[in-house]
């Protein structure tokens, strides 16, 4: 299709869907079929609950800062990192 307003460009679509598809199936087919999503999350929240355990006097202000600044996700309800 000639470009109405460049007639020396064409423009052109590409439906890239089946190539997604195919993307897709391939990620799930190399995961395999034991991997349990579930599992992997509470993985990474158990991950991120340590990373931030037992933080001393300094180390839970600068968290606190950063959690009230937004730069890191909250998620203690006491206002404290797990410990």
């Amino acid at each position: 299709m000639i470009n109405d307003q460049d007639p020396d460009h064409y423009a052109f679509e590409m439906d890239l869907t089946v190539q997604e598809v195919t993307r897709r199936a391939a990620v799930l087919a190399a995961l395999g079929d034991d991997w349990d999503p579930v599992a992997v999350l509470e993985g990474e929240q158990e991950a991120y609950r340590l990373l931030y355990s037992n933080l001393d006097d300094e180390q839970q202000k600068i968290y606190a800062e950063l959690v009230a600044a937004g730069v890191l996700p909250g998620g203690q309800s006491d206002g404290h990192a797990a410990a």
